[in-house]
């Protein structure tokens, strides 16, 4: 707290404005205190209680803005990414963009208090194609009344400052072993997972050559968990439709698989992600499966045929006209 405080009244207006916009773009870092110890410092007459409130409302606006943009031009990669923690990802994505569209205008003035959706909304917002002018005005209210509550506060009550202070360093020095130990925890988390991982089989890849050299005897099967929410989505000529998700709940999907023909796999995640999972699966159930490396991607760089998905294959989400 006393280094913090040492650095909004040294730095002023540039290290508030830093703090809220790492905030607003999904940073963890501590812009509500930063607020608090702005506030108190105009009180106190280090800062300007008009420049103090500029400053925030100027960082939270372009950090918003930008998220905003983000969701526009990435469609629903976002939430998708998001909803693969959830048992049911495909309702996660139906149910959130649902409840957003009913209460996306009021969300946006009240979602800066709540962790997790204060990033989440403006991405949304444009993932839904929320005017602009629309989203600034709405998102603008939303910012002046997080920073005037947190600021509002610092300022009415400086003087107690130097009361949380004085409690501040042993409790930084317990946070600071609960942060540690939240890493250790998270790391030996993932070390957990790869070993698990290399335990697994492994799964055979195929070049993007190969698959166009063998096109005939093999079955192309698209298993992105998203991509198929936007009008106007590309996927390789010729190839099928898994829904990764929906095939943790219903197996019977893969009934429709062909049982004469090899299938390949492609999606758009990190290191054939969910290409390499739906793999395994498949083998589990008898059916030869293999992945092609690099996805879609490797194909779309080697310039081969690509096809709009199916209209009825369109899953239509609500849009803000």
């Amino acid at each position: 707290m006393d280094a913090l405080a040492g650095a909004v009244a040294f730095h002023g207006y540039s290290i508030l404005f830093m703090l809220v916009f790492l905030e607003a773009i999904g940073l963890p870092v501590p812009a509500a205190l930063a607020l608090l110890i702005a506030g108190a410092s105009s009180a106190a007459g280090s800062l300007t209680p008009a420049f103090t409130l500029l400053s925030a409302l100027s960082a939270m606006l372009l950090g918003d803005s930008i998220m905003y943009v983000l969701g526009r031009y990435t469609g629903w990669w976002l939430l998708g990414l998001l909803c693969r923690l959830s048992l049911n990802p495909e309702a996660c994505i139906l149910n959130s963009a649902d409840s957003f569209y009913k209460r996306g205008r009021w969300v946006l003035i009240f979602a800066k208090f709540v962790p997790g959706i204060n990033t989440m909304a403006p991405p949304l917002a444009g993932s839904m194609n929320m005017r602009a002018g629309q989203f600034l005005a709405l998102d603008f209210l939303g910012a002046l009344l997080y920073t005037g509550v947190y600021a509002g506060i610092g300022f009415l009550f400086s003087d107690f400052l130097g009361t949380i202070t004085s409690g501040y360093s042993a409790f930084g020095t317990v946070l600071g072993w609960l942060i540690g130990m939240a890493v250790f925890v998270y790391l030996a988390w993932r070390g957990m997972l790869w070993f698990r991982t290399r335990r697994l089989s492994p799964v055979a890849r195929v070049s993007v050559a190969e698959v166009v050299r063998r096109r005939a005897s093999l079955t192309v099967v698209d298993v992105r968990s998203h991509g198929y929410y936007e009008k106007d989505t590309m996927r390789i000529e010729g190839s099928a439709r898994l829904e990764p998700n929906a095939l943790q709940q219903d197996s019977t999907l893969l009934d429709n698989l062909p049982k004469d023909k090899e299938v390949v796999l492609y999606c758009t995640c990190f290191n054939d992600a969910t290409s390499t999972s739906v793999a395994r699966i498949l083998a589990e159930r008898g059916i030869k499966a293999s992945v092609i490396e690099g996805g879609l991607s490797g194909w779309k760089k080697a310039g081969l045929p690509l096809e709009a998905v199916p209209e009825g294959e369109v899953v239509e989400l609500p849009r803000f006209s």
